[in-house]
């Protein structure tokens, strides 16, 4: 079933699982920032710097798309002052670099659109950074800048690709978060790409709404929540006159589902969780992809075993196009713009497991097999064949460092 480069990726996965203590999960420790403010906190002036060092290796299978390694480390260095109990502002600098590499195109590494930006930096991939989180009431807070982006919008996989937190810029525009005791609301606009007169390249933002209703649960340890997740990308521009593509280009993609957590105790059985979920596709303007409207079924379930996470999950879908989503979800390759899957179906499974070494520090390791099971491609080079049955394997080692040191108090 498995190529010998694929059993020996797992072979030394399961040696690490096997030999190294953890104490944690990987999401919440590498790819997560926390978006609490503290009272505390009111009137000092800190230092923070958050990093994450990764090597990922992409073993993929397939016609959706090629393998590939990353291996680098993001920096974000920053200055925060909280003048109020309430009111927070940041500002430093984002820089990735990629080891093996020394120059990096400027513009957004999301991989949004078909242009890339013609200047180039060298050295690292560098952005200023600024924030203000304001907090509104107890239960609403209004951010503007570089809001809490990425994985912290907790997006299914389909609509949004956990890799990205290491590859993507830090989305910039406003967010709002609503939080509840039965209802709680992530809405944002990610502002991607904005032109001046006669620019030739198309403006792009991203508008989002990731929200959870929570029901009564049946007990302290079990309950049921209903997820609903909103992504609506527009690319166009009415002043870019010097543009060579300018075709306006709007797609969505949305979810719903249902699901059930049941907490443990902390020491052997800690957390099972199991989710349905439907998702939707509809390119509402222009035709730069070859289909208008799709959906997708996702069910997965995973428990959480003496600090380890086992999940497990299965996807089918019909024309169905990610616009963020890990493009082993999606039905259009992205390795040849023409192949398309016919009703794709899928069996993924992961593995992973973290340790905090200490306040600030952390690291930990992951495993992940896509596995597309025998499906119908059409190539127009040479029409339509059945692929055999498609394993992908992804393999991920992180430490990520998140400490701040204390400047200055005010009275």
């Amino acid at each position: 079933m498995f190529s010998p480069d694929i059993k020996k990726w797992l072979f030394c996965a399961a040696l690490s699982f096997v030999f190294l203590p953890v104490s944690a999960q990987l999401d919440s420790l590498s790819f997560y920032d926390e978006s609490r403010l503290n009272p505390e906190d009111k009137n000092k002036l800190e230092f923070c710097f958050d990093n994450l060092n990764f090597v990922l290796d992409n073993e993929y299978k397939g016609v959706l798309v090629k393998g590939y390694t990353l291996p680098g480390l993001w920096l974000l260095p920053r200055f925060t002052y909280q003048p109020l109990k309430n009111l927070k502002v940041e500002a430093g600098a984002y820089l990735l670099r990629y080891w093996g590499a020394d120059r990096y195109p400027n513009l957004n590494y999301s991989d949004i659109a078909v242009w890339k930006g013609g200047q180039y930096q060298k050295g690292f991939h560098a952005l200023p950074f600024f924030r203000v989180h304001y907090r509104a009431s107890k239960t609403f807070d209004i951010i503007l800048g570089h809001y809490y982006g990425k994985n912290n919008h907790r997006l299914i996989e389909p609509l949004y690709n956990v890799e990205m937190g290491l590859s993507a810029d830090p989305e910039a525009g406003m967010q709002l978060l609503w939080k509840t005791r039965v209802f709680d609301m992530d809405a944002w606009i990610n502002w991607e790409s904005f032109i001046f007169q006669q620019d030739d390249h198309q403006e792009a933002f991203t508008f989002g709404i990731s929200s959870r209703l929570k029901a009564a649960g049946f007990s302290d340890k079990v309950n049921v929540y209903f997820p609903i997740q909103t992504l609506f990308q527009h690319r166009g521009g009415e002043i870019n006159t010097e543009a060579h593509f300018r075709s306006i280009q709007t797609w969505l993609n949305a979810a719903g589902g249902v699901g059930i957590n049941v907490n443990g105790s902390r020491k052997i059985f800690r957390r099972f969780n199991a989710e349905v979920d439907g998702a939707f596709f509809s390119q509402q303007a222009g035709t730069l992809l070859p289909f208008d409207r799709g959906f997708g079924f996702q069910a997965r379930a995973f428990v959480d075993l003496y600090r380890f996470r086992i999940l497990g999950g299965y996807w089918q879908s019909h024309d169905f196009v990610t616009i963020f989503g890990n493009p082993h979800f999606g039905c259009v390759s992205i390795q040849d713009e023409n192949i398309t899957y016919k009703n794709p179906k899928m069996l993924f499974f992961k593995i992973q497991y973290a340790q905090r070494i200490a306040k600030g520090f952390a690291w930990g390791i992951h495993a992940d097999l896509y596995n597309q099971l025998p499906v119908m491609v059409n190539d127009p080079e040479v029409g339509w064949y059945r692929q055999k049955n498609a394993p992908s394997v992804a393999v991920g080692l992180y430490l990520r460092t998140n400490f701040s040191l204390l400047l200055k108090k005010f009275n």
